[in-house]
Formats: structure tokens, C-alpha cells, sequence
């Protein structure tokens, strides 16, 4: 044992003089530049046989050493306040990606919460006295809980942090133990506008034409997209809105700001430095369709406040896709572990039981809707405020999508278009595209195929859904036209239309006409 303890005694000795020789030598090798009275004596040994030129050349080279190591210490004393700063900005960077940090698990949780209780709202109108006792009940247990719940707080906002897609992610947490709700199923088409209408008026003290309601569900039937335009203060916004009360399912609505240009501001955007994607309204009422069979309505608001075709472009043309399937866009370029159940490859296909109305004032403050919009929408025009009446209180109906369109196709088979009007139709199409220079095209023939038989199956008749139909479709065309030259056209228009439906029936046409030709 002494020959080790004598061993390990000599090895520690011989490192730790090593280090002290290290440490001896770097500061005697400072103190050998910085000894200035040992370079005076050593100047004053070797001056006394300095020549002029050699006095020069010393004193020189006094100036060049000492300024080399003049700018020595400058360049590290600059690097050390350099890595001050760059270590100042780390510490200030983390510290701000704390606090957003914080902020961002604040913001989870409150909007949590409004999920949890938007989704008690929903259908809880009429909640019993057993319901509220239950409820009461689950409140003091969570109170219990809550501070359980805490502990795990910091995990759990963490993992929902991480997921990008937020809420359509809340969406699919809310749908796990869905039970499907029992959907009214007797009512008819036309008893659906009349019960619907009496909704509005007992409930929401609004009043509307019953013709605007058969325009609205036959619409809907030939096209997803509802133009409403008139005056303000013809209820445009409150149909579609009382029409989501009135299905248990409260519209979406979205409302156009000026700055629109893209598709970003209606669906939303990845943000490349939060990882995260700011998901809108619409985007999670459209990813929400998905998972139910209720009829869901978007609202937008002022549409033309900004160019629809700029914002809406992608959409107008997905909805013109015969193929459903193909209903699709890319929110992402790629999919992660994550992400929302029902988005595919980043993709997220649009369902069926998703219907947009749009509403539309024509003023200085807003965009001429253009013809790729009209041709696509069905416009009804809401220039006039509803007539007061009295209806029965009327209970909201918890209505499926996939009832509707069975009816919708129901009344395709039972009333289609009388090949007489389609013979008159085509005869009316030769007889513009002569005159006028317009044609009808293959897309308004397509939903007239499907308007008018459910505007009839709505308690309405062909005649008036194939004049509306012409007055909005077609004739609204010739605003475009020149009508100081069109103007004798146009009269023997009128002439013809009465020729072939009979006088006095295309009312709307007619009227239509008329109005042109006064404001031209």
C-alpha cells in the first residue's frame, strides 16, 4: 500500500506543477511584453552609438510594435463586447419565446373553453331541469379536479401547441363519441318554405316574400353559391342567417373586408414561423361538415366588398367540378403525423352539405360583380323590405342534408321541364344570339334542368321559375350591351317572349326589360 500511496502521490505532483508551470509561464510571458523599464534600461544600454538614421529607425519601430498591440487589444476588446451583445440578444430572444410561449397556451386554453361552450349551445335551447342539476353537478367535480388538472397543464397545452392545425384537431377530439341526432324527415319541399317562413316571422320578426324562399331552396338545389343584392335594409343577411336557426345549425358568418385578394383570408394560412396554420371560421365550418349530415350555411358578408373572383376564385371553380370527389384543396404541401383526420395529402375535400350565400350592395363603396360570379350563382334580388303578416309560432326543424337532396332529386324525376318549354327555350337561345349576340350556354341550361322542377316541388310553378330564371341569367346580360342601339331590339323581344309563353306570363322578363330600356 505505501508503494502506491507513494506512486499516486509523485503522478499528482508532476500534473499539478505541470499546471502551475503553464499558468507561471502565460502570465511571466504578459509581464515580458507589458515590462516597459526593462526596454528603457535596454534603449539607454544600446542609444549611446545610435547614428541619426538609427535614432529614426527606433524610435519607429517603438511605434509599430506598440501600435501592432494596440490594435491587438482593440480587436479583443471588440470581440468581447460583440459576444456581450450576441449573448444579451440570446438570452432576450429566449426570454420573448417564453412569454409568447405563455401567451400562445393562454390563448389555447380560453379558446378551448369557447369550444366547450359553444358546443353545450348548440342545441341546448330547451335544456330540462335534470340537465341543469347534471350540469351543476359536473361543475363541482371539475372544481374538484381542477387542481389535478394542473400538474398535467404545462404537458397537455404542449401537445395541443404542437399540432398546427388546431382547431380543426378540437373538431376531431369533439366528434370521437358523435352520436348521430334524429333528423325530421315527413316534411315535404313546399311545407319547408311555408314552415320556414312562419320560423322567420314568429321568431325572428322577419318577413319575406314566399316566393324569396322558394327562389332560395330551388337555388340551392341547382347551385351551391346564393347571390343576395338589393338596397340596405332588405334583411339579405338575416335570410341565410334565420335559415341556420331554423336548421338547428347557426350560419358561419364571414364578413369581407376590403383587403381580400386571396383565398388565405377565407380558408387561412401556414405560418412558416410559428409552424403553425392560422385556421379561419370558414375553414373549421367547412372541415366540421364532414362529420354531420346537417345542412351547413357560410355567410359572406358584403361579398363584393372585394373582388370575389380574386378571394373565392378556387372555390368558384371547384363547385363547377361534376365529380364531388375531385372537391378538393391543398391547405399544405404536406401532411404531417398530427394533422387533422380528414385532411389527405394536405388536402381537405369539401363536402356536400356545405351551401355559401353571399350578399352583395351595389354602391360606390363596393366591386361590380362579374359575369363568371353571376353565371355561377343563383341571384336573387332583394329590393324591396318584407310585408308584415301574421304565422303560427313556429318551432325550429333539425333537418338532414341528405333528405333535402333526396327531395331535391325526387322533384327532378317528377316534374321535369315540359319538352314545349325546352322547344320555346331553344327558339328564344337562336332568336338573342341574332339579335343580341348573346347565347345562353350549356351551364344555365344545366341548372334550369334542376331549378325549375324543385321550384315547383316548393309550390311554385315552371312558368315563374323559367321567367326568373331568363330575367337573371340572360337578360341581365344585356346591361353590357350598347342600348342606344338595342333599344327597337329589345321591343320586339318583349313581343316575342309573349309570343311564345303567352302574354303576360313572363312578368319578370318583361319587367326586367322595361327597366332597361328607361334607365338607358
Amino acid at each position: 500500500m505505501d508503494g502506491f500511496l507513494n506512486w499516486f502521490f509523485a503522478f499528482i505532483t508532476t500534473m499539478l506543477g505541470g499546471i502551475g508551470r503553464i499558468i507561471k509561464n502565460f502570465f511571466g510571458g504578459i509581464v515580458d511584453i507589458f515590462n516597459f523599464p526593462l526596454y528603457m534600461d535596454q534603449f539607454a544600454r544600446y542609444s549611446a552609438d545610435f547614428s541619426t538614421l538609427e535614432w529614426i529607425l527606433s524610435i519607429l519601430a517603438f511605434i509599430l510594435v506598440f501600435s501592432v498591440w494596440a490594435i491587438l487589444l482593440f480587436l479583443i476588446v471588440l470581440l468581447v463586447r460583440k459576444y456581450i451583445r450576441f449573448r444579451k440578444t440570446i438570452v432576450g430572444s429566449e426570454d420573448l419565446l417564453e412569454e409568447l410561449s405563455e401567451l400562445h397556451r393562454d390563448v389555447v386554453r380560453l379558446t378551448k373553453e369557447k369550444e366547450h361552450i359553444m358546443a353545450l349551445k348548440i342545441g341546448q335551447t330547451n335544456i330540462s331541469v335534470d340537465e341543469i342539476n347534471k350540469l351543476l353537478q359536473e361543475g363541482k367535480e371539475s372544481e374538484t379536479e381542477r387542481e389535478k388538472e394542473k400538474s398535467s397543464e404545462g404537458t397537455a397545452a404542449k401537445e395541443v401547441v404542437e399540432k398546427r392545425f388546431f382547431r380543426l384537431s378540437i373538431v376531431d377530439e369533439k366528434y370521437v363519441y358523435h352520436i348521430k341526432p334524429e333528423y325530421e324527415t315527413s316534411m315535404s319541399l313546399s311545407e319547408i318554405c311555408d314552415d320556414f317562413r312562419n320560423f322567420a316571422c314568429s321568431r325572428m320578426n322577419l318577413y319575406y316574400d314566399i316566393k324569396i324562399i322558394r327562389l332560395m331552396f330551388a337555388g340551392l338545389a341547382s347551385t351551391k353559391m346564393i347571390l343576395l343584392q338589393g338596397i340596405s335594409g332588405t334583411g339579405k343577411t338575416s335570410l341565410p342567417y334565420s335559415m341556420g336557426k331554423y336548421f338547428k345549425n347557426d350560419a358561419t358568418i364571414a364578413s369581407v373586408q376590403p383587403s381580400w385578394r386571396d383565398r388565405s383570408e377565407l380558408f387561412g394560412y401556414f405560418n412558416e414561423f410559428t409552424k403553425k396554420f392560422n385556421e379561419t371560421e370558414v375553414l373549421k365550418r367547412i372541415y366540421e361538415s364532414s362529420y354531420n349530415d346537417d345542412i351547413n350555411v357560410i355567410i359572406l358578408d358584403e361579398m363584393n366588398i372585394a373582388r370575389v373572383e380574386y378571394y373565392f376564385a378556387e372555390m368558384l371553380s371547384i363547385l363547377e367540378m361534376p365529380d364531388p370527389e375531385e372537391w378538393k384543396i391543398e391547405l399544405v404541401p404536406s401532411m404531417w403525423a398530427d394533422d387533422p383526420k380528414l385532411l389527405t395529402d394536405g388536402k381537405l375535400k369539401i363536402p356536400q352539405n356545405v351551401w355559401y350565400i353571399g350578399t352583395a350592395n351595389n354602391d360606390d363603396s363596393t366591386f361590380a360583380v362579374s359575369d363568371k360570379v353571376y353565371d355561377r350563382a343563383l341571384v336573387i334580388n332583394l329590393d324591396s323590405k318584407g310585408i308584415a303578416f301574421d304565422a303560427p309560432d313556429t318551432e325550429p326543424k333539425l333537418i338532414s342534408y341528405s333528405h333535402v337532396e333526396k327531395m331535391y332529386r325526387t322533384a327532378v324525376n317528377e316534374y321535369p321541364v315540359a319538352q314545349q318549354y325546352l322547344d320555346n327555350i331553344q327558339k328564344l337561345d337562336l332568336y338573342v344570339i341574332q339579335k343580341f349576340r348573346v347565347a345562353f350556354g350549356n351551364r344555365i341550361m344545366k341548372q334550369l334542368y334542376i331549378f325549375v322542377p324543385v321550384y315547383v316541388a316548393c309550390g311554385g310553378n315552371a312558368f315563374e321559375a323559367i321567367d326568373y330564371l331568363l330575367a337573371t341569367k340572360v337578360f341581365r346580360k344585356f346591361e353590357g350591351l350598347n342600348m342606344s342601339l338595342i333599344r327597337d331590339e329589345i321591343k320586339g323581344l318583349i313581343s316575342y317572349l309573349d309570343v311564345l309563353f303567352g302574354k303576360g306570363s313572363m312578368t319578370e322578363s318583361v319587367s326586367y326589360l322595361e327597366r332597361l330600356q328607361k334607365m338607358y
